[in-house]
C-alpha cells in the first residue's frame, strides 16, 4: 500500500514530515495504489488527447511518409508559402486548431481531462531559452480547462533529439536524447521549469514525461538510460513541484514494462497504450500485475484509430479493470475515427500530392488560398462531428456494441456458459465461443478493417447460454436489437434470443435483416439516464451473435 501526503505548507516552503502531520495533497494524486481527487474521492479518469495541435503528425493531414514529422509538415508549408507566410499560418493554426468551444464540448460529453501532446520546440530553443509564445498556448488551454471544469496532463510527445527515432518525435531518425547528453540536460530544464510554471495550478491533471520512449530495437539498447533519465527527471520535478502526478510510459510504445521494477515516485502512474489489438484480459495482464506488484495506479494513455465497434470492446475492458484511460485524438483533417473532422479544403488533395512527392506544386497564390481555408476550416464549429465515436467510448446510446464486447467482470456476471470454448479467437481465458465470420483462425483488429467479414468476431451460444452488454441510456424510448447469423433455412422466429434489461425479459420481435443475418429487437422505456446491462440469452436454439445495436425508438 502506497499513500501520498505532501505538506502544502501557507508559507510556500516545501517539506515533508512525520505521518502524524502530513496534511492533504491538494491536487489529484495516488493514495493506496489509486488516482483520487484531492478530497480522496477514488476517480476513473476519462481523457481525450489534443494531438497534431503542438506537434502535428503527418497521417493527420493526410501526408505520407515524406512528410510525417513535424519538421517535414513545416518544410513543406514553407515550401508552398514560403518563410514568413508559412510563420503567420503556423500562429494562426495554434490559435484556431484547438479552442474554448472544443474544450467545452469536451467536457459537455464527459471527459474529464485533456492530454497534450508537446514538441520541445514549441517552448524552447536549441540554446534553452524559454519561447513565452508556446507557454501562453498551454496557459490559454488551462483556463479553458479551468473554466470547463477539466483538468490536462502535460506530455513531452517530442523531446530534445527525440525520444523515439521516429516521426511522432519530431526526431531525425535516431533516438538522440539517450545520445547526446546536452539533449538530456534540455529535457531535464525544461521538465523543471514546466514543474515551476504550473506547481500550484490545479487545472494540471499531471506530467506524462516521455511519449513512448525507445521503441523497436532501440527498447534493448537504451533502456538503462532511459531508466536513469526518468530518475534524473523525478528528482529535479519534485524538487519544483512535490505534489502533481507524473506519468512513466514503458518502452516499445509504452508496451514494454520491463523497466518497471521499482518505484521512482510514490505519486505516480505507470502508462500503457494500446492500438490494434485484442480487446481482452491477456492483452493487458501485465501491466495490471506490474502495476499491483508495485502498488501503483495504471492508466491507458493513448487508443484509438479504429472502427466504433472495438472502442466500445477496449474502452469497457479498461473501466472493467478500473484503469484511466485517454483516447487518442480529438480532432483530425477528414477523418472518421475522430470525434472532430476538419473538412479539407478545396485543393487540399494537391497539397497532399506534393506532400507525397506525386504531384506538381500548388501556385504561391492558390496555396495562400488553400491553407487560409483551411484555418477556417479548423475551428470546432466548423468541424464534421462524429458522435459514433465518442459514444463507443462511453458505450453510450446509440451504439453498436460487437459480439466480443460484453463486460470484463468473468463468469456469472458477463457470461453464462455449460462447456466452455477450447479456442475463441480472442477473450481465450474466458472460455465463451467467439470465432471469426469467415471462420479463420485468429481474429484482425487493423485499420482499416479487412475487407469482408475477417474482421468480425460472432458469439455462439448455446440454449441457456447468455451475454451481457452494458450501455449508458438517456431518459426515453429506445431500440434494442441482436443481430445474428441466420441459418439455412432457419425462420427467424425459431432461433429468437431472450433479450433482457436491467434483469426483466423484453418482448423480442424478428425484422427482417440483413445478408445472411436476422434481426431481433425489443422496445425500452428509460426512465432517467443511467448505465443499464442488456443480456442476451440463447433460448430453445443456438444463436450466434454478430452485434447488438441500440438505437432511438422513431417518433
Amino acid at each position: 500500500m502506497l499513500e501520498v501526503n505532501s505538506l502544502h505548507p501557507a508559507n510556500g516552503d516545501e517539506h515533508r514530515g512525520d505521518a502524524s502531520g502530513l496534511a492533504p495533497n491538494p491536487f489529484v494524486h495516488v493514495s493506496d495504489g489509486a488516482i483520487v481527487a484531492a478530497d480522496g474521492t477514488q476517480l476513473l479518469l476519462r481523457g481525450v488527447g489534443l494531438g497534431n495541435w503542438l506537434l502535428p503528425e503527418g497521417y493527420m493531414w493526410g501526408f505520407g511518409d515524406s512528410a510525417a514529422s513535424p519538421r517535414q509538415i513545416e518544410q513543406v508549408v514553407a515550401t508552398l508559402l514560403g518563410d514568413a507566410p508559412a510563420a503567420a499560418f503556423w500562429d494562426g493554426f495554434r490559435r484556431r486548431f484547438i479552442g474554448e468551444a472544443d474544450i467545452a464540448q469536451i467536457a459537455a460529453e464527459g471527459f474529464d481531462h485533456v492530454r497534450l501532446p508537446i514538441n520541445w520546440r514549441v517552448l524552447m530553443t536549441q540554446q534553452g531559452e524559454w519561447i513565452e509564445d508556446g507557454f501562453e498556448h498551454i496557459d490559454r488551454l488551462i483556463g479553458w480547462c479551468r473554466t470547463s471544469g477539466i483538468t490536462v496532463l502535460l506530455d513531452l510527445h517530442g523531446a530534445p533529439g527525440g525520444q523515439t527515432g521516429t516521426n511522432i518525435d519530431d526526431s531525425l531518425g535516431q533516438p538522440d536524447l539517450f545520445l547526446d547528453p546536452h539533449n538530456q540536460d534540455l529535457t531535464v530544464a525544461l521538465w523543471t521549469e514546466i514543474a515551476r510554471r504550473y506547481r500550484h495550478e490545479p487545472a494540471v491533471l499531471g506530467y506524462d514525461l516521455l511519449n513512448e520512449p525507445l521503441p523497436n530495437e532501440w527498447q534493448h539498447r537504451f533502456d538503462r538510460e532511459l531508466v536513469a533519465l526518468y530518475k534524473r527527471l523525478t528528482a529535479a520535478i519534485r524538487e519544483a513541484d512535490p505534489h502533481h502526478l507524473i506519468m512513466y510510459e514503458g518502452t516499445h510504445w509504452a508496451t514494454n514494462w520491463d523497466i518497471f521494477t521499482e518505484v521512482w515516485d510514490p505519486n505516480s502512474v505507470l502508462q500503457f497504450h494500446k492500438y490494434w489489438s485484442p480487446t481482452d484480459r491477456p492483452s493487458i495482464a501485465t501491466f495490471l500485475e506490474v502495476g499491483s506488484s508495485l502498488g501503483l495506479p495504471v492508466y491507458m494513455g493513448e487508443g484509438g484509430e479504429n472502427t466504433p465497434e472495438w472502442l466500445a470492446a477496449a474502452f469497457q475492458l479498461y473501466e472493467d479493470h478500473s484503469i484511466g484511460w485517454n483516447f487518442w485524438p480529438w480532432k483530425k483533417i477528414a477523418t472518421h475515427t475522430s470525434p472532430c473532422s476538419v473538412t479539407a479544403p478545396r485543393g487540399w488533395d494537391r497539397v497532399v500530392a506534393f506532400a507525397a512527392g506525386t504531384g506538381e506544386a500548388p501556385t504561391r497564390d492558390e496555396a495562400e488560398l488553400i491553407f487560409a481555408d483551411l484555418l477556417d476550416a479548423l475551428e470546432f464549429g466548423a468541424c464534421t462531428y462524429r458522435t459514433d465515436v465518442v459514444n463507443a467510448l462511453f458505450r453510450r446510446g446509440p451504439v453498436r456494441l460487437p459480439a466480443y464486447g460484453f463486460t470484463y467482470r468473468g463468469a456469472g456476471q458477463s457470461y453464462g456458459v455449460a462447456t466452455p470454448a477450447t479456442a475463441p479467437v480472442i477473450r481465450a481465458d474466458e472460455g465463451v465461443a467467439l470465432r471469426r465470420r469467415d471462420r479463420s483462425e485468429t481474429a484482425d483488429f487493423t485499420y482499416p478493417p479487412v475487407e469482408g467479414d475477417g474482421h468480425i468476431v460472432v458469439a455462439e451460444l448455446a440454449p441457456g447460454e447468455w451475454l451481457e452488454f452494458e450501455v449508458e441510456l438517456a431518459a426515453g424510448a429506445w431500440v434494442v436489437s441482436v443481430v445474428t447469423e441466420g441459418g439455412a433455412g432457419q425462420p427467424p422466429d425459431a432461433g429468437a434470443p431472450v433479450i433482457s434489461a436491467g434483469g426483466a425479459d423484453l418482448e423480442t420481435r424478428a425484422a427482417e435483416g440483413e445478408p445472411g443475418a436476422y434481426r431481433f429487437f425489443a422496445a425500452l422505456v428509460q426512465e432517467r439516464t443511467a448505465r443499464v446491462p442488456l443480456r442476451v440469452t440463447a433460448g430453445g436454439h443456438p444463436v450466434t451473435v454478430v452485434r447488438v445495436e441500440i438505437a432511438r425508438a422513431a417518433q
